[in-house]
């Protein structure tokens, strides 16, 4: 989990510009920045004539604006959506009534948020014209986006793969910069797991991730992810075997020298960490008061 002073320079991501990556991706950085956003939501254009937008991100109008400038003489033929977290979505309904273009992608996803942030809470309005299932694709000249269900983050969550460069796009399931939070109720740690696990059994050569750097070892990345979270749990269990806990006193144990406003965002992911383990029968609650199953 990053922080403020991690976000680097306008200069390094100059906001609304098209920055080619690759002979069949761009990338139009949203100008969003924040302590839970990075330098900002990365909306990517996949293909060249005939495209795909992957995360049209805010409903901001220079946003909007900067994706139909980067695309002069194309058509974008689908706008497809990773989730509906409101820095991800709620452009795709501005950008459908300029294009004209199919809403594909995740599952329309409505539920009160009981997380820390104003800027992750539920797009209420997203409509797509079609939910792109798991091993499901859209394609045009020369690229193909296939469905990939990663639930865990959000329910809903859903990675793109693009076989032809061996990519995928990571939306917030793994991110360029920072640990991704986990917010019960919807965000759950198992499902989040078993995602990355998915993950390790692939063979991409490189994730885009909706915030921060491209990732070109995921591999490693997966793999380091994955024992992160586990080195949490480890921390639970070793706080709460010196006795029962509230989340928040845990929180300022386990993330020393973490900025404050992160805070309730690191509980969101110690309570889905608590709710993995008391599931599995590891720990109990007792009025928001954690302790071990044999304490």
């Amino acid at each position: 989990m990053g922080t403020m002073d991690d976000l680097p320079g306008s200069a390094a991501f100059p906001t609304g510009d098209a920055m080619r990556l690759t002979p069949l991706v761009r990338r139009v950085l949203a100008p969003n920045p924040g302590p839970f956003t990075y330098s900002g939501t990365q909306t990517y254009i996949v293909g060249a004539g005939s495209v795909a937008v992957i995360d049209p991100g805010p409903d901001d109008p220079a946003h909007i604006e900067a994706i139909m400038a980067a695309v002069p003489g194309e058509t974008i033929a689908y706008i497809v959506c990773t989730h509906t977290h409101r820095d991800h979505s709620p452009g795709a309904a501005p950008l459908k009534a300029l294009t004209g273009a199919e809403i594909v992608g995740c599952a329309p996803l409505v539920l009160d948020d009981s997380g820390p942030r104003a800027d992750a809470s539920f797009d209420r309005s997203y409509a797509p014209d079609r939910v792109l299932g798991d091993g499901e694709a859209v394609s045009g000249p020369g690229w193909t986006l296939k469905g990939l269900a990663t639930p865990g983050h959000t329910s809903n969550h859903l990675c793109l793969a693009l076989p032809e460069e061996k990519a995928l796009f990571t939306g917030d399931h793994v991110m360029g910069w920072s640990t991704t939070v986990v917010s019960p109720p919807d965000g759950d740690m198992a499902a989040y797991m078993a995602s990355l696990d998915l993950l390790m059994g692939r063979d991409d050569a490189v994730y885009y991730p909706a915030h921060g750097d491209p990732v070109t070892k995921p591999q490693r990345f997966v793999r380091g992810l994955m024992g992160h979270r586990k080195q949490r749990e480890g921390q639970i269990l070793r706080l709460l075997q010196k006795g029962g806990g509230m989340v928040p006193e845990m929180v300022e144990q386990m993330y020393k020298g973490l900025d404050p406003r992160l805070f309730p965002a690191a509980g969101r992911s110690v309570l889905a960490h608590l709710i993995d383990l008391r599931d599995r029968g590891v720990v109990h609650e007792d009025a928001d008061r954690w302790a071990l199953a044999d304490a």
